[in-house]
C-alpha cells in the first residue's frame, strides 16, 4: 500500500529538512514541498493564487500516487488549518493509499533559534519570528500525529517519523 506522508508545521520548524532526510531513508520515495508551487515574486496571497497553488499541489500529489515506481509520497507545507489537510485529501484518489498526517512542533526557544539561523543566512526576514510563533499554536489543535522536535537530533526525528508510519 502506498503512503502519503503529510508533514506540516510552522515556518522554520524543519519541515523541508526533515522531508528531504526522510526521502533518503525510505525507498521508492518522492518529496513535494508545497512552497515550490507558490514561489513567486512578488508573493501574492488572494483567492486566485490560493486556488492555483492548491490545484498544482493536488495535481502533483496525484501524479506521484499514480506512478508505479513510487511507494512513499512525502509532502511538506505550512498546513496550519485542518481544512487545508482535509481539502487536499478530499481531492486525491487515496484508494490503496494510507495517509499519515504529521505536525512538527517545538518550544519557542527552538523555533527562534531555527529562524535566527535562517535570518543570518539571508533566507528570511525578522518579521517571520512573530508570524511563525503565532502559527505554532494552531498545530496543537490539528488531527495529526504531533512530533515535538525540541531537543532532538535530526536522526531522532526521522526515526520517530518512520516508527509512526510503520506502526
Amino acid at each position: 500500500m502506498k503512503k502519503l506522508i503529510m508533514i506540516g508545521g510552522t515556518m522554520g520548524v524543519g519541515k523541508t529538512t526533515m522531508s528531504s532526510l526522510l526521502k533518503k531513508e525510505l525507498n521508492e520515495s518522492v518529496m513535494l514541498d508545497g512552497d515550490w508551487c507558490w514561489d513567486m515574486h512578488p508573493f501574492v496571497v488572494n483567492e486566485e493564487t490560493k486556488t492555483m497553488v492548491m490545484n498544482h499541489i493536488v495535481y502533483q500529489l496525484q501524479s506521484f500516487l499514480n506512478c508505479s515506481v513510487i511507494q512513499n509520497v512525502i509532502f511538506c507545507w505550512v498546513m496550519h488549518e485542518q481544512s487545508i489537510i482535509d481539502e487536499i485529501c478530499s481531492r486525491l484518489d487515496l484508494q490503496d493509499c494510507q495517509v499519515y498526517p504529521i505536525s512538527l512542533i517545538c518550544d519557542e526557544k527552538t523555533l527562534k533559534e531555527h529562524l535566527e539561523k535562517d535570518i543570518a543566512l539571508g533566507l528570511r526576514d525578522e518579521s517571520v519570528i512573530e508570524r511563525s510563533m503565532e502559527r505554532m499554536q494552531h498545530y496543537h489543535q490539528l488531527m495529526t500525529h504531533h512530533i515535538d522536535i525540541s531537543h532532538k537530533s535530526q536522526k531522532e526525528i526521522i526515526q520517530e517519523i518512520i516508527q509512526y508510519i510503520q506502526s
